[in-house]
């Protein structure tokens, strides 16, 4: 059998005959390997390397693919193979697949599903966008707990086919209500004559239709579970959430936030399939941003240019000084902003965050300061650089500098975030080009005033 490398290369040049001898031979080709490799090609021939797909295939390959792929596909083949296909989908892969259309487009592919998934979907689609609800596979299997584990296993047999859902057992009573899960090991484990009710441990964790995607990700790495239940407000089993959505969504919500803190809206799609213009667009409006910002930092120049003229000796620092600030307070801005992400703090320990950032800048800055001082007095002795007599003023300027931008960039980069959350906007967006900016202003301020104050009488 070929490998996926020669099949890519194959399907290239227009020659789709390998794809339909995937399901031969001995090695088995996971559908997650079919779609990298239809990835790997131009979208035409990826969208012609898919129909090429042997009867069976489409289905367990689609989920598998990019949205941009997937909507050319379903483009691309006639109405009833498209159906097909989407019905057959899991009701995750579903939904998923309608949440990305805009609504004249939802409207026309809904009308290729039966009336049972097309009910389900705009059931599904009518709660917020960042609920659980979105991510429900309703495709789950249940009993009822005053059977035998024989007979429950004979029903599961006859009502439920085989699905990644399938790994728990959900326990309702006669009005739906969910009751308990038994992961599948305990049927087995137990003796057949047993009732279900026997093997409750009467512990189950579950979610509701309305939490969060976020509180998904919370609560699966708390139990550690690979599937969780979710109920609507009548605790009625509305259906399950399995862990490889929580892991996609986990990603996708990590990728916003590095794109949101390195100054980039976040992108619709992969960087490699983002159009040039698209792409453009989102690096376009952040630069625009800063670009604003920072020229509040030549403002600030030309509001100490009398101090500047006297003392052009102070100019040489202020790419030192500022980027220490910058520096400082995207630090500080990355650690609040991931613990905040990881629900190690909340909006209620801003005090804690306060007190903790002072110091830590006090000390950072001290450090620094000491390194700046020590710098310009070796120089000085070491007839590196001559800055002139009053070098011991200058070099405490800069200490005393380095200590207050520093502090300043720490205590700006952890409030910051803390700010956003609170008047409910991402904390990701207060990004490191934004937090440095934002300090770059207010460092020059600091350091030419606290200039002011020692060098007054001498070099001012």
């Amino acid at each position: 059998m070929m490998n996926l490398k020669e099949i890519s290369k194959k399907i290239r040049q227009g020659d789709f005959s390998s794809l339909l001898g995937l399901d031969n031979g001995n090695k088995y080709v996971h559908p997650a390997e079919v779609a990298r490799m239809l990835a790997s090609v131009p979208a035409d021939n990826a969208v012609q390397g898919f129909i090429a797909l042997p009867a069976g295939k489409e289905t367990t390959v689609f989920p598998y693919l990019e949205a941009p792929l997937q909507r050319k596909v379903i483009t691309a083949i006639d109405r009833s193979r498209a159906s097909q296909i989407l019905n057959d989908l899991s009701s995750d892969d579903r939904v998923a697949f309608y949440s990305l259309l805009g609504g004249l487009e939802r409207s026309a592919y809904l009308e290729l599903l039966n009336q049972q998934n097309k009910a389900a979907v705009h059931d599904i689609l009518g709660y917020p966008k960042n609920s659980v609800a979105r991510l429900i596979n309703t495709d789950f299997a249940t009993i009822e707990p005053d059977i035998t584990i024989a007979q429950a296993s004979e029903h599961l047999r006859k009502n439920h086919r085989d699905s990644e859902a399938a790994n728990v057992i959900y326990v309702v009573g006669k009005d739906g209500k969910l009751i308990d899960d038994i992961p599948v090991r305990r049927f087995v484990l137990n003796d057949p004559g047993k009732k279900v009710s026997d093997i409750l441990d009467g512990f189950c964790i579950s979610l509701k239709m309305t939490d969060t995607k976020e509180d998904a990700v919370a609560r699966f790495k708390e139990y550690d579970r690979v599937v969780l239940p979710v109920i609507n407000d009548d605790h009625i089993l509305q259906g399950v959430l399995t862990v490889d959505d929580v892991l996609d969504v986990a990603e996708q919500r990590d990728t916003k936030e590095i794109q949101n803190f390195g100054g980039v809206e976040g992108l619709d799609y992969p960087y490699v399939q983002t159009r040039f213009f698209s792409l453009i667009q989102k690096r376009a409006s952040w630069l625009i941003v800063l670009f604003i910002g920072e020229m509040l930092t030549a403002t600030a120049m030309g509001y100490f240019d009398t101090e500047i003229s006297r003392a052009v000796v102070l100019a040489l620092f202020v790419p030192l000084i500022i980027s220490s600030g910058g520096n400082s307070g995207s630090q500080a801005a990355t650690l609040i902003i991931r613990a905040m992400a990881l629900k190690e703090l909340t909006i209620k320990n801003w005090w804690f965050v306060m007190r903790r950032e002072i110091l830590s800048g006090l000390t950072l800055g001290f450090i620094l300061g000491c390194i700046g001082f020590v710098r310009i007095a070796v120089w000085q002795e070491l007839h590196l650089y001559n800055y002139g007599i009053h070098w011991f003023l200058l070099a405490t300027t800069i200490f005393f500098s380095l200590i207050g931008i520093v502090m300043w960039g720490t205590l700006s980069g952890s409030m910051i975030p803390i700010l956003l959350k609170k008047v409910k906007l991402d904390p990701a967006t207060s990004s490191a080009p934004l937090v440095a900016t934002l300090v770059d202003v207010t460092g020059l301020v600091i350091y030419f005033s606290i200039a002011a104050v020692i060098l007054k009488g001498t070099l001012l």
